[in-house]
């Protein structure tokens, strides 16, 4: 039975069992964090490069992770090792956004989000992440996160800038602030 009905009152319980209210910041945290995996499912499925797509499969894969670590009621239990993310899960996100800056033009202008359809949608993983970020810092000043978290979804947006403006160079559309 997937409904348990333990939510029908406003509380949902951490990993670790404890009991907060559906508003609780590390609520808002991971789910923004769902959001953006969300729309990075949705992006995958007008991204054409084989490359890409198996990227954002390891994106959503760690964001996945990056939701139960977040879950997790660090005060009452430990976060599981699967759950972290590591100095080179940070490094292969650099190493993808080099891999795509390298073939763009300087910039020199505000991009404007959106070109084509594939640009549009890493656009708003772009913007999604940078909420994400936000909230994970919010939820810092009152709780630990690791530095590697903070690190990976600050790369992952400039990743999402920078694959948006891949996309739009592969079709001749990137669109410039005047």
């Amino acid at each position: 039975m997937l409904y348990t009905k333990t939510g029908d009152k406003g509380k949902t319980s951490l990993i670790g069992g404890r009991r907060v209210p559906k508003t609780h910041i590390r609520l808002e945290t991971y789910g923004t964090i769902d959001e953006l995996n969300s729309f990075v499912g949705w992006l995958t499925c007008v991204i054409e490069e084989t490359v890409t797509k198996n990227f954002l499969a390891f994106v959503q894969h760690k964001l996945f992770n990056v939701c139960s670590y977040l879950a997790t009621d660090t005060e009452n239990s430990t976060v599981e090792r699967t759950c972290r993310v590591t100095d080179d899960d940070v490094s292969l996100i650099e190493k993808e956004i080099d891999r795509l800056d390298i073939s763009l033009p300087k910039l020199s202008r505000f991009v404007l989000p959106g070109g084509n359809e594939a640009a549009a949608r890493a656009h708003i993983c772009r913007t999604v992440c940078r909420r994400a970020e936000r909230e994970v810092f919010r939820l810092k000043k009152k709780y630990p996160i690791d530095q590697q978290i903070l690190s990976f979804i600050n790369r992952l947006s400039d990743y999402f800038f920078v694959l948006a403006r891949h996309e739009n160079l592969k079709s001749g559309r990137e669109m410039y602030c005047e």
